[in-house]
């Protein structure tokens, strides 16, 4: 069971530090920022059946991986503006793992689906650069236990996510499971 965690979360669960700095932020914009190079890093030159290679036994292959990164990141940033725009709004989940399956994360062409990664991103790293402090106080709230989330704890969660991921598809290529 130890095993299949670590696959799960390879570098652990996300942690929230208890004081959020501004060097904290602007690691965590960082990594939001490079994320895409570094996923393009990974994913260059594989082929259809190195594409398809999972993490884990009843994991996402790298496909997956990528194409769930740009629904969730995309989600991400959406709740940034809906905070900023809103008084503490009630976000809306979605079923990731049924988003997972559907036909533009299995067959939609891989480079397409970085070039969009890529420009999400530029976006989303434009709008957190040029947030005041008192923008990532501002909240929602997500319904799954009625969890108020600050953009800076949110920035962090993502920040987390892009390594958790990216670990992920280091992962497939090197332990290959189909």
């Amino acid at each position: 069971m130890k095993d299949m965690e670590l696959l799960k979360y390879p570098i652990g669960k996300v942690h929230l530090p208890e004081t959020i700095t501004q060097e904290n932020r602007e690691e965590w914009i960082r990594c939001i920022a490079n994320f895409p190079m570094l996923v393009e890093t990974e994913i260059i030159g594989l082929n259809s059946s190195e594409l398809n290679k999972k993490y884990r036994p009843d994991g996402w292959n790298i496909k997956q991986v990528v194409n769930h990164c740009i629904d969730s990141h995309l989600n991400s940033y959406v709740r940034f503006k809906l905070a900023l725009t809103e008084d503490n709004p009630t976000i809306r989940p979605y079923k990731e793992g049924l988003w997972a399956e559907l036909p533009d994360t299995i067959d939609y062409d891989i480079k397409e689906s970085l070039q969009m990664l890529k420009s999400l991103h530029k976006r989303w790293e434009f709008l957190l650069e040029n947030l005041k402090i008192k923008d990532f106080k501002k909240t929602f709230i997500h319904p799954d236990g009625d969890e108020v989330i600050s953009l800076e704890e949110n920035l962090c969660i993502y920040a987390w996510h892009c390594q958790h991921h990216l670990k992920h598809i280091i992962n497939a290529k090197k332990f290959q499971y189909s």
